[in-house]
């Protein structure tokens, strides 16, 4: 089965990041916010991903305006516990009732989780978001396996 999926996020180091270059890795299309003057990296290069920016550098503007313009979140953590915008990210889907998830390294089957929430929600723009480099070492790879093994899953399906 060919995935279906448009990925909705911003372009931080970290869950964004990841799942923007996954995206792309995947051939899958991709857009969301970034926050005002986030399409460049901290070298001053302008980063290869089609978001748009906010009227603000207010991060936490551009994680409302994706959760408001996806069908479902999922929220990448290593820690148990969510903070910071990946926390908000939660809370914002609550405030709109739009489906969310957060996933961490300690659940087992990650990739089936996420896989069994995109079935049940029929998710198809979906934000994916959560922890920042800088706060979780190592945040960044461990999605992308997590994506990877998820997107096996999904292509085994019969159309």
């Amino acid at each position: 089965m060919a995935l279906k999926l448009v990925i909705i996020t911003a372009a931080q180091k970290g869950a964004n990041r990841s799942a923007l270059d996954w995206a792309i890795k995947s051939e899958l299309p991709h857009g969301g916010w970034c926050p005002l003057g986030g399409l460049k990296d901290d070298d001053g290069s302008v980063l290869p991903y089609k978001l748009k920016e906010t009227p603000t550098e207010n991060v936490l503007e551009s994680v409302e305006f994706n959760v408001r313009d996806s069908d479902a979140t999922v929220v990448f953590t290593l820690a148990p516990k969510a903070a910071g915008a990946a926390q908000k990210a939660v809370s914002y889907a609550k405030k709109q009732k739009k489906p969310v998830i957060h996933l961490h390294r300690g659940i087992l089957g990650v990739s089936e989780k996420f896989v069994a929430f995109l079935d049940k929600y029929y998710a198809r723009r979906l934000h994916l978001t959560g922890s920042l480099e800088a706060d979780e070492a190592g945040i960044s790879a461990w999605i992308t396996a997590e994506l990877e093994k998820a997107k096996v899953i999904l292509e085994r399906r019969p159309d």
